[in-house]
Order: C-alpha cells, then structure tokens, then sequence
C-alpha cells in the first residue's frame, strides 16, 4: 500500500471583484451586516466572453499546481474535479481540462457531493494511489457558484463567488502524505441547502454574468447547527483515527462558508483561530473550489513545511460532510 502525497497546489480566481458595497446597489444590505454575519468582504465573479468558465479556471489552477510538481500535462493518469456547477450537464467538467491541457494520459471524471466534493474527489484519488491503480492524479475543485445565485435573496446572493483550486498527488512509500479521510452523508437533510428550478434575472451591475437555470435555495438556521456539529465531529474523528489531538496539527483548512462557522469549528475542537487558515473575507463561499484555493495560497505564503499535520475539513449539500489528515511533505523554499 502507498501513500498518496500532494506534490504541487494551484489555484485561480475570476478578475472581476464585487465587494460588498456592490452588493448594497442590487439588494437590501450593508457592508456591516455582510461582513459582521459572514466575514465576507469581497468575491470573484466571472465573466462571459472572459475566458473564465468553470474548465477555464479549471485547467489554469491545474497547470500551475503541475508546475510546482515539475510535471506536464502527459504525466497524471487520473483527473477527479469535484463541482456543482459544471459549465455542461455533460461531458464532465474534468473531460474538458483534460483537452484544455492536453493531458492525454488520464482518465477523468466529476464528483458530485456539495461543497464537499473536493474531498471526496482527494479521498477516492487517495484510494487509487494507495492501491496501485493511479500513480500520479490530479484533484481539482472549481465552481461559478455566482452562477447559481438568486440575486434577490439577501441571505444567500452575498456568500457567493467562483474559483478554482487543484492539487497533484503522487505516490510515497513513506508515513507521509495523506494519512486518512474519512467522509460522511446524510440525505434526509436535503432540503437544507438544495437546487431550485428558474433563473433569476441578473442585476444590470452583472451585464455579463451567466446563470444556470437553477439557482441555490438554502435554511441557513438549519444549516449552520447541522454544519458546525458534522464539522467538528468529523475533525475529531480523523484525529483520533490517526492518534493526533489538536495540539499535533500545524494548521486546519476549512472550507469557507461562513467565519462564524469556522470560528464555532476551531471552539469545538479546542483549537486557537491562529491555527484556522480563511480567506473567505477575500472569495466568500467558493463551493468546492474553497479548500484547495485556501491550502494553495497559504503553501505559497509559507505556512507549511514538511512534517506538519493539516488537517481538511469540509461540510456541503447532501447532506455531506468529510476531514483528511496530511503529513505535509512538500517543500516550496
């Protein structure tokens, strides 16, 4: 059995920035009440005509996460993208990055799991490296979750923004790597957070923004007790199945939904917000997409170096939740 270690990260956000200032001239809101109920200041929204659908952002996190790895395109036999907002019902959204960047070598599908679906596309690559199935894979999260917006709802149209981000794992016969994952679901919640049909007219301020036609219906009361709760549940699980406590992990990366959420998550498993890695004030609530753009920059910005335990953790439509345990290993100084 092989470990699975990440040997590169990558990640890409849309130009376009619509802050919460913004977002006061489309609905009845306010940069105090945004900010203060989300940790929100900003996100990115894409464009049409810009070059910047969900395979576009896609592939462009993919080659730079496959320039720190010192691989091309040719080399990762598996491609696994984790989205709910593919830009075609089919083919899958992994299908065309691997024409995008000429991967030739893979096989390629999507994952569907909420905002989730990064870790759940990590942990089954996970799976195949660690039985000989795949040697190198590339796992990617990439959303236009402002394409599912209704922009006449207050409560969900602010969290909203688009990205993506994407890791390369290659094998390891060492203790190192990805240590376990470990997921969860529950669908009698689903109704939670969920896709309802119709397309809600854009704001003239989003001329250029393309919808889909759905667009995201969420109890966020609801929500926000049953995300907390599997959140740190989760957490607690994976540590314990690799006999670590909060004191061992160098640094958590949730995926960023709300930072009341996150900051509830870090209480819960007794960890200080020191050790919390956010850059949803930046993004906002980028889906999939939100994890590996987060663990991206802050390998880029240092953070990390090889020993430390970092611990993922995530919570999304399904319900579904899931948290992997890295001994990092890669080294970018």
């Amino acid at each position: 059995m092989f470990k699975a270690r990440i040997i590169g990260t990558g990640s890409t956000t849309p130009k376009r920035i619509l802050t919460n200032t913004d977002l006061e001239n489309i609905v009845d809101t306010s940069d105090e009440w945004i900010t203060r109920r989300t940790g929100i200041k900003e996100r990115r929204i894409s464009q049409k005509g810009k070059g910047e659908k969900a395979f576009d952002l896609a592939a462009d996190a993919s080659l730079k996460a496959l320039e720190m790895a010192g691989m091309g395109p040719d080399e990762p036999d598996l491609i696994i993208l984790g989205t709910i907002t593919p830009d075609r019902q089919f083919p899958s959204v992994a299908c065309m990055v691997q024409d995008k960047i000429n991967a030739v070598n893979a096989n390629a599908f999507d994952v569907s799991a909420g905002c989730s679906g990064f870790l759940y596309a990590l942990s089954i690559a996970e799976n195949a490296i660690a039985t000989g199935g795949s040697e190198k894979a590339l796992v990617i999260g990439a959303e236009l979750l402002s394409s599912v917006a209704n922009w006449e709802d207050r409560s969900t149209c602010v969290l909203l923004g688009d990205g993506a981000g994407a890791v390369v794992l290659g094998r390891s016969d060492k203790d190192e790597g990805i240590l376990s994952s470990h997921l969860g679901s529950d669908g009698r919640y689903w109704k939670l957070l969920y896709s309802e049909e119709g397309t809600p007219d854009p704001p003239k301020i989003l001329e250029a923004f393309e919808g889909k036609p759905y667009y995201l219906a969420m109890e966020g009361n609801k929500l926000f007790k049953k995300a907390v709760k599997h959140l740190a549940d989760v957490a607690m699980e994976a540590l314990r199945h690799n006999n670590l406590s909060g004191s061992d992990v160098r640094l958590v990366v949730p995926h960023q939904a709300n930072i009341r959420i996150i900051e509830a998550l870090a209480d819960r498993i007794s960890l200080p917000m020191e050790k919390v890695y956010t850059n949803i004030h930046k993004y906002g609530n980028t889906s999939s997409a939100s994890i590996p753009i987060a663990l991206d920059e802050a390998n880029r910005e240092g953070m990390l170096r090889p020993g430390d335990i970092v611990l993922l953790v995530t919570f999304g439509a399904g319900l579904t939740w899931g948290a992997s345990v890295v001994r990092w290993s890669l080294d970018i100084r």
